[in-house]
């Protein structure tokens, strides 16, 4: 029994042509203008992780596909014959819905597609097509890419993360003319919607430094230190490439070991500090635990020499050294996150080799080892690349943080690019106030140095994992590291895949108890257990050889893996002591959040 669609009754009139006309002109007049400026920025051109380089691997790559296809012209035809019959069947499917008969759709999509939520996608024969079309296009050459023989795996997972890019981008979601809620507002405000929309590309343009930075929230809304990164505490500690916050305690009592937090360089520390309800900070500070953070700097060229030895050694055994120093307790506990994660594996490993020991128990979130299995951040480190990007932090000094957070959002296009480009400068709305994009859009530099050694000796040559690499004249082994290790992966990560996380897991050589939380790589983490939302995973046994085989024993629980983590951390967090006001011992710098964090770049 087939289903009728449902028919658009929706009018499509313009109300006033000789105001629309006017506004049409406009929006010719302006966008011309800013397409012209755009075309002359840095990310028109072909540099490091612009959108041009990107556009012109994609082109190289495709095109070797279409070549690999066109070697066999019988294969090539059949595939193409399959298209041209899909296409077939969606032709008669509407003749026959404009007849008045009631059918199936041949193709819908998938009910996370936010892209097609409008009821017109499916009320309006005309927006159906298109819609029905892009999906029977999008799922024939995902069908093609899987088809083709002679590609190894990393070909084939560059070409299909291009793919991703390309269908996105060509979504009829995204077009003025084929999206109803675009038409609708067009003539609902005889084209000012799109006179507004030219105006925001405009603001957009005029803030952005080297790359267009396209406003995903209302960035007025927020304030560091005002409405963002709240928890109380004080700066006890800095130097040249980070600030030691010690949090104000909240209990009556704190366990005496102390906790150290070290986030990703990549990003402000405050991700883990968003607002009240959504700081991890603020909760292990409410478990008691005295906990401190570091806060990096903002780099600019005068720091461009620091490597990543100086952020091991000044950074994080600094820090260390500090929590000491101003708590008396010789080994503290240490979180690492993401990259930061990453710096701490090598300076557990580091320590380990000389035979010294400053911690007591380890957390690592979504934080990579082995960079095998890294994702799609792999295909923005091949020689070339590197060897491009290299070129231009000599040049400048540093890494501006709008690179890399285009990188991060043309791995999520249909998430983090078009939906904005769609309501900002096609429906000429203004974002939605949203925290957590407002950390997303405020990016960090990252010195020369230091970044260049983390690409190419991490992602490029895998060389902790392979036990390759030496820091301060020391030679890392990962299988040294005895110390308990409370280990975090997200499902959804496309940053740090937790296949790749677990694969690191597998290095050590003590405890790991692994834990797989749901969501994606920020989400999954910054999940306060009041919201219960998403879920968490656990193994009683640890003993598997693959995430896969990991999965299949592991129990599912609800809500947020904080107070799991917060069980397990207290067994090495010692005894209840009085509470710790910051600074006792090294003084106070100034309240928290800090100026390091303020710095814009």
């Amino acid at each position: 029994m087939t289903k009728p669609f449902p028919t658009s009754t929706t009018p499509y009139r313009i109300e006033n042509p000789e105001e629309f006309a006017k506004n049409i002109l406009r929006v010719f007049e302006e966008g011309g203008r800013a397409i012209g400026e755009l075309l002359e920025r840095p990310d028109a051109k072909i540099t490091p992780f612009s959108a041009a380089s990107e556009a012109n691997e994609a082109t190289k790559t495709l095109s070797e596909i279409a070549r690999l296809w066109m070697a066999d012209p019988a294969k090539l035809v059949e595939a193409q014959g399959v298209l041209v019959r899909s296409y077939i069947d969606l032709w008669n499917t509407s003749i026959r819905r404009l007849l008045g008969e009631s059918v199936e759709p041949v193709v819908e999509p998938q009910p996370s597609d936010n892209r097609f939520k409008d009821p017109e996608w499916s009320t309006n024969p005309y927006f159906d097509f298109w819609k029905q079309a892009y999906l029977l296009t999008t799922q024939w050459a995902e069908d093609v890419l899987e088809q083709t023989e002679g590609l190894d795996e990393a070909s084939r997972q560059k070409a299909a993360f291009y793919l991703r890019m390309l269908s996105s981008a060509l979504s009829p979601s995204n077009f003025p003319l084929t999206n109803p809620e675009i038409v609708r507002e067009t003539l609902a405000t005889n084209a000012q919607n799109l006179v507004q929309g030219m105006e925001h590309l405009a603001q957009d343009m005029e803030r952005s430094g080297d790359l267009l930075k396209i406003s995903q929230t209302d960035t007025e809304a927020f304030e560091v230190g005002k409405n963002l990164a709240m928890t109380p505490g004080k700066v006890v500690f800095q130097n040249d490439i980070f600030q030691l916050i010690q949090y104000t305690p909240t209990t009556d009592f704190v366990r005496e070991v102390p906790l150290l937090v070290v986030p990703p360089w990549i990003n402000k520390y405050y991700i883990l500090d968003l607002t009240p309800a959504k700081s991890f900070l603020k909760f292990a500070v409410d478990q008691g635990f005295t906990v401190f953070v570091v806060s990096w700097v903002n780099p600019d060229h005068r720091l461009a020499h620091k490597t990543f030895e100086d952020y091991m050694l000044e950074g994080i055994l600094t820090a260390a050294d500090a929590v000491k120093r101003e708590t008396g307790v010789e080994k503290c506990n240490v979180t690492g996150y993401c990259v930061g994660g990453t710096l701490l594996g090598a300076t557990l490993a580091y320590c380990a080799a000389r035979g010294e020991e400053p911690f007591r128990a380890v957390t690592f979130l979504t934080t990579q080892l082995d960079f095998t299995k890294a994702g799609d951040l792999l295909l923005f480190t091949n020689d070339n690349q590197l060897a491009a990007l290299e070129k231009m932090m000599g040049e400048r000094g540093f890494l501006d943080g709008s690179r890399m957070a285009n990188v991060f959002n043309l791995m999520r296009p249909r998430d983090l690019i078009w939906p904005y480009i769609v309501n900002n400068y096609l429906l000429g709305k203004k974002p939605f106030p949203f925290d957590l994009l407002y950390w997303n859009q405020d990016s960090t530099r990252m010195a020369a140095a230091n970044h260049n050694f983390y690409l190419r000796e991490f992602y490029n040559e895998n060389k902790l994992a392979k036990g390759e690499m030496s820091l301060a004249g020391v030679k890392l082994d990962l299988k040294k590291v005895k110390l308990p290790v409370f280990e975090v992966a997200t499902r959804e990560d496309h940053i740090a895949p937790a296949r790749s996380v677990f694969i690191g897991s597998k290095l050590l050589g003590g405890p790991v108890e692994f834990v797989l939380a749901g969501s994606g790589h920020i989400a999954g983490v910054v999940n306060p257990p009041d919201k219960m939302k998403y879920q968490y995973w656990t193994a009683a046994k640890a003993a598997a050889d693959t995430l896969d085989e990991w999965i299949g024993m592991a129990k599912e629980h609800p809500g947020s893996w904080w107070p799991y983590w917060a069980e397990w951390f207290t067994k090495y967090a010692g005894d209840w002591i009085p509470p710790r006001a910051p600074g006792e011992k090294l003084g106070v710098i100034e309240d928290a959040p800090g100026s390091y964090v303020k710095t814009k770049s």
